[in-house]
């Protein structure tokens, strides 16, 4: 199985991290400031606001890597709108910067806490992942499958659009106090 670095130490970070272990999967969480990025597959678990910081500093080292981006690009003072233009997406953006990476966007959908108990309102959790490279989402499906959870390919990464505007809702629901942080939508298959 792939060694995962995971750039970020927060709840999502951790949440992701415990996703990789229960699969028997390497993993190694980074603060953002640590430039040991040795993982075949990088998730990028950091705000929206700080990818760019990430890009300046380790976009040589990410070259050739699967680059997972979990943000949503959502203007949290407001939680009013998303802070890409309406044609793109924070995945999108992110590919741009990394041309000779494989970006995927995954994760963006779920909180920690449907990641840690692998359920959503009785569902499994479902990981969605939009990339435009398949041995990529596949490499990432089969380490989130092994977790314990359900992965379902997306589609091409433009539609990592639509993955923030789920997630933005997700966000802006669970911040309105209309469902709880450990809920979400559940895919049944």
């Amino acid at each position: 199985m792939a060694r995962v670095s995971i750039i970020g130490t927060g709840t999502m970070a951790k949440a992701i991290a415990d996703v990789v272990g229960r699969g028997g999967g390497a993993v190694d969480l980074l603060g953002r400031d640590d430039d040991r990025v040795t993982g075949e597959i990088v998730v990028l678990a950091v705000p929206y606001g700080a990818l760019a910081d990430v890009v300046a500093r380790l976009g040589a080292q990410l070259a050739g890597k699967v680059v997972v981006d979990i943000s949503n690009p959502v203007d949290f003072t407001t939680f009013d709108f998303l802070v890409v233009p309406a044609d793109g997406s924070a995945a999108a953006e992110l590919a741009e910067a990394l041309p000779a990476s494989r970006v995927v966007k995954a994760f963006n959908t779920n909180f920690a806490a449907t990641l840690s108990t692998g359920t959503v309102g009785g569902q499994p959790t479902t990981v969605l992942i939009a990339g435009d490279d398949a041995d990529a989402k596949a490499l990432l499906a089969g380490i989130v499958t092994a977790g314990g959870l359900r992965a379902v390919d997306a589609g091409p990464l433009r539609r990592a659009r639509e993955l923030e505007a789920v997630g933005f809702l997700q966000l802006t629901l669970a911040a309105a106090e209309k469902v709880a942080w450990t809920a979400g939508f559940a895919v049944a298959a």
